[in-house]
């Protein structure tokens, strides 16, 4: 059975592996949100910065990127993915269907927020344009993710309007 890997954030720009096949893909019941404070690796303990998570939400959908998996490299990738993204426990790793842009429905092991976690925030989109425009972490600044994951997500024909208006803003206040 194929093992794959839905892609919201980084994971479009930069999977950490050779996937054997990319699809556009929707996972309901989600979305695409700046609600995840990053102490690690696009900002600080002291000067947290924002990344991308999956916020659930009756009614949503998030559009991104599925991956498969070559044969023989799951456990390989799996490890690697949790050593990425489950690095301070904010993420909960899911096994969640989504919706492949050519109509078939696959299972993908998708990384969603943790609601209860102390990096979990709610922020206007103007806050969160202010942090992104200054914070700098592990990984290097927070607008270099930002920029990255909304023209990845531009290439790819995904609509996001949040991550187009945080762009133009953000590129305003480093202006």
């Amino acid at each position: 059975m194929t093992m794959w890997v839905f892609g919201y954030g980084s994971l479009v720009w930069n999977p950490g592996f050779e996937p054997a096949n990319r699809v556009i893909a929707t996972l309901p019941g989600y979305h695409r949100s700046f609600c995840m404070r990053s102490i690690h690796h696009r900002g600080t303990e002291e000067e947290p910065g924002l990344v991308l998570a999956l916020d659930a939400e009756d009614g949503a959908e998030c559009k991104g990127v599925a991956f498969s998996v070559k044969s023989g490299e799951e456990e390989r990738v799996l490890a690697d993915l949790r050593e990425r993204e489950l690095i301070s426990s904010a993420y909960l790793e899911k096994d969640l269907e989504i919706d492949l842009s050519d109509g078939r429905r696959v299972t993908a092991v998708t990384y969603v927020i943790d609601p209860d976690h102390v990096q979990y925030c709610h922020l206007e989109l103007e806050e969160q344009a202010q942090i992104i425009s200054h914070a700098v972490g592990g990984r290097g600044p927070n607008t270099e993710y930002l920029y990255n994951t909304a023209s990845h997500l531009v290439d790819l024909g995904i609509k996001d309007p949040d991550l187009d208006w945080l762009s133009a803003r953000v590129r305003d206040l480093c202006a």
